[in-house]
């Protein structure tokens, strides 16, 4: 019997594919069947050292839909941090106040070390350029309801791959089901290579290019990323690549693409997808990013034990 009560969720490879599979079953009964109070009494500490719109408001309307409570911040201002407290500190002290953690910072790292900290779980919301372990279950939750399971695909991953946190986990999380990868990028971009070497010993096949053009045909999901401007120390470097890859309804119309391709996005998006692809049968990330709240209802009631 799986049991996910008390877990770290902090990478992806800390979940094994009977986890992975598990949590999307739970999700979909999850969305099915509504909301209902089974962490009434439990409080989550939402601690976000860095902005987020979808995974802090996602996390926040899950526990309150579960009939639970959410304590936190989502500015590092307001925090003793500018005092000088240490990670350490700060979260050691908040796990008094808390049953769970939900932990974003812009350190990598930063979410392992808090969970060595506590003795309460704590969820990765995504820490630095390394990891965002709850985008790629939404990430996997959406695939499988837009394209009947997970099992054999061709994925194409566009964008920003070296700081692409979701793009690191999916990535990772898909070489449990035999995904073909395509990694889509310019040069100064590339996946790191210690993905690569993780991906090589799962014996996943995968390609680097630099053009989308190059293999549109092959794909059933193309995973598109923007260029994280924060991420770059000098400004300069960034302008070299911003705006390498613009998708819209007129570019798709050009390629050669599956008839049942789809577009996802972690959002937010800047200025590598335009609106014009919104309303196109490509596009499911809207979809994607309210699936959200199942899924995060899910690794909240898992975790905590209310749903064993």
């Amino acid at each position: 019997m799986i049991s996910l009560k008390n877990k770290d969720i902090i990478s992806i490879l800390d979940v094994t594919k009977e986890e992975i599979l598990y949590i999307l079953d739970i999700s979909k009964r999850m969305e099915e069947e509504g909301s209902s109070d089974i962490l009434k009494g439990k409080v989550l500490a939402n601690l976000f050292f860095e902005p987020s719109t979808r995974t802090r408001l996602s996390f926040e309307t899950a526990m309150k839909r579960l009939g639970g409570q959410v304590v936190g911040f989502d500015e590092l201002g307001t925090t003793s941090t500018v005092k000088g407290e240490s990670l350490r500190d700060s979260v050691k002290i908040i796990e008094g106040y808390c049953d769970i953690i939900v932990l974003r910072h812009f350190l990598e790292g930063a979410s392992r070390l808090t969970a060595d900290s506590v003795s309460i779980p704590v969820i990765n919301g995504g820490d630095g350029a390394s990891q965002h372990p709850t985008q790629t279950f939404v990430d996997l939750y959406t695939i499988k309801k837009v394209k009947g399971g997970l099992e054999n695909l061709s994925i194409g991953f566009l964008g920003d791959l070296k700081y692409g946190r979701t793009s690191h986990s999916l990535a990772y999380a898909m070489s449990n089901f035999g995904a073909e990868m395509y990694f889509i990028s310019p040069p100064s971009l590339r996946i790191p290579k210690d993905y690569l070497e993780e991906l090589e010993s799962r014996n996943v096949t995968y390609h680097e290019v630099e053009s989308l053009n190059e293999v549109s045909s092959k794909l059933d999901i193309l995973y598109c990323t923007r260029i994280q401007k924060e991420r770059f120390s000098d400004p300069v470097e960034y302008e070299k690549v911003r705006g390498v890859y613009k998708l819209s309804k007129s570019v798709m119309d050009e390629l050669d693409v599956k008839g049942d391709l789809k577009i996802l996005h972690p959002l937010p998006r800047v200025d590598e997808m335009d609106e014009s692809l919104d309303d196109t049968s490509y596009a499911v990330y809207f979809q994607q990013a309210h699936s959200g709240i199942p899924v995060r209802e899910t690794l909240l009631a898992t975790v905590l034990g209310a749903i064993q």
